[in-house]
């Protein structure tokens, strides 16, 4: 067989799909972050009818060049949660305004082969918005995040993630020291709440976007 991995990833990502679709989300498969900019650009997005939009904490979100096409849209609200040029308060503040928006943006820790997304989050910002919101939620995943099941997904999370993203964002975790959890009770610590997600409601609010590349953490 010519390509034995692409037709791996291939039949794997259609798996997913499905497994997602019983479960009540919509779901597009992307052939790399290019074409899932282009998708949301130009397929999904103009279909919601947006008049506002905001974005949680995600690496891929950035690396698909959504963040950049639209952090300057002009023709709606924006609420840019990524601004570090606020104080504290307001950041914050931002943050609890973006749970009202019409679209939200976020990547996920974690999707399991049953259909379901696991997420861990410092703040809750992130999981809340996924949970109940926003009315729309668009998920741009790389084929990285998906595992067996729950378990395995708790522990890609807890020992991949979280320590990659303390990393990431200079937090003083032993994590980020040794690379694995430690179950600290640092002030920095990013583990806080968990959120499972094992069917969307409505049907279609949240929207995944599955891209065959390794992208995020």
């Amino acid at each position: 067989m010519d390509n034995p991995m692409e037709h791996y990833w291939k039949k794997r990502l259609e798996h997913v799909k499905e497994q997602f679709e019983r479960n009540n989300f919509d779901v597009h498969i992307a052939d790399d972050r290019h074409q899932a900019r282009t998708l949301v650009l130009e397929t999904i997005l103009p279909k919601l009818g947006a008049r506002s939009m905001s974005w949680g904490g995600s690496a891929t979100f950035v690396q698909t060049g959504l963040y950049d096409a639209l952090k300057a849209a002009w023709d709606v609200e924006v609420i840019d949660t990524y601004d570090k040029s606020f104080p504290p308060e307001e950041a914050l503040e931002r943050r609890r305004r973006s749970l009202l928006t019409d679209v939200y943006f976020t990547g996920t820790n974690a999707v399991t082969e049953e259909g379901e997304l696991v997420n861990l989050d410092m703040i809750g910002n992130r999981v809340a918005a996924i949970t109940f919101g926003p009315r729309h939620v668009i998920l741009l995943v790389g084929r990285n995040k998906i595992v067996t099941d729950r378990e395995d997904a708790m522990f890609r999370v807890k020992n991949y993630a979280a320590p990659v993203n303390a990393m990431r964002l200079d937090k003083k975790t032993p994590c980020a020291q040794t690379s694995f959890c430690q179950d600290c009770k640092s002030p920095d610590r990013i583990c806080n709440t968990w959120a499972i997600t094992e069917k969307c409601f409505p049907k279609g609010r949240i929207t995944l976007v599955l891209i065959n590349e390794d992208l995020g953490f």
